[in-house]
């Protein structure tokens, strides 16, 4: 595995600290640890995103979604079950282990509903700029329209001293 040296990156740019860190994270994360529970990452529209993750197993009281430092976090425990104690599987295919998973946001984003379908966790995502940093066009001042304002106040001064 190949590891990057991220010093140079912090030394010659300002503001960009967390570009920087969420890059760290990812290339020292483990593969393996992040493919439990499998999940997709829709795009629904220009500024809309939905997250599905399947939680097969788990009931909508066992999962628990939060907001943190930037990032969506999801927990799921499944509550112990005093009547599995007297099951014997012969197979256990469905995994309902324990798990956390955690999704970095970009500015601006943020979760606006969740649901479980179908054993699909789906959480709704909408990226609302603020107007201060949308574009916007500034006009550009017609020339002759400054020059009338000043001939009309200069005609109003001249009458003035006349008096």
């Amino acid at each position: 595995m190949r590891t990057f040296d991220f010093a140079p990156l912090y030394r010659s740019t300002v503001g960009f600290d967390r570009l920087a860190n969420i890059l760290d994270h990812a290339l020292r994360a483990d593969g393996s640890a992040n493919s439990y529970p499998p999940y997709n990452i829709e795009k629904s529209g220009d500024d809309q995103y939905r997250i599905s993750i399947a939680v097969a197993g788990f009931a909508s009281d066992e999962i628990n979604i939060e907001m943190r430092d930037g990032q969506l976090v999801v927990t799921a425990n499944k509550a112990d079950d005093p009547d599995a104690e007297d099951v014997n599987y012969l197979h256990r295919g469905i995994a309902a282990r324990a798990f956390e998973k955690r999704f970095q946001l970009a500015d601006h984003v943020r979760p606006t509903g969740a649901d479980v379908e179908n054993g699909l966790l789906h959480i709704d995502l909408l990226r609302e700029v603020p107007e201060a940093l949308k574009p916007r066009t500034i006009e550009i001042a017609n020339g002759s329209k400054n020059k009338a304002i000043e001939a009309k106040a200069s005609k109003k001064k001249a009458k003035t001293t006349e008096v």
